[in-house]
């Protein structure tokens, strides 16, 4: 079954199970997909395209959590940490640290960099093998603190 069928197998269940938490972020994340689908006039059957969106969603919900923090709005904090938790498990195993540093040193050993100017050219050899399991931009963190060793 594809992703996109298994998130909306999900929001049956959610509504028979009556779980309102994780059928309203199944519910954002099944508006997603369909605007998705709206503005590109296609359906999406491609996991890698649904995994996009749920990156996105994660991403924007980890910036509202930043910003919620700092406005010492905790209780709003918690809400989009556990939405972050609903949309992770539709997303492939997260890789480890040390799968990271290895992948990251490989990425530098592959591409010849010697310094940041390089950096480019290892985040995209990087973001093609750990596209969907890490956060790049903790990625990009590791790959610039490498480089300028």
């Amino acid at each position: 079954m594809s992703l996109k069928g298994q998130i909306l197998d999900d929001v049956k269940t959610a509504m028979k199970a009556g779980d309102k938490d994780r059928l309203k972020v199944l519910r954002l994340i099944t508006a997603a997909i369909k605007q998705v689908e709206v503005d590109q006039r296609t359906e999406l059957d491609d996991d890698a395209a649904v995994l996009d969106i749920l990156n996105k969603m994660v991403k924007q919900r980890r910036d509202s959590i930043t910003q919620f923090e700092q406005g010492n709005r905790q209780d709003l904090a918690d809400i989009e940490k556990s939405e972050i938790e609903i949309i992770d498990t539709y997303q492939p195993e997260q890789l480890s640290d040390e799968e990271l540093d290895k992948l990251v040193d490989d990425a530098i050993a592959a591409t010849g960099a010697e310094g940041i100017r390089d950096m480019g050219k290892v985040m995209g050899t990087v973001k093609a093998k750990a596209e969907g399991r890490a956060d790049m931009s903790a990625v990009g963190a590791k790959v610039k603190v490498r480089l300028n060793q």
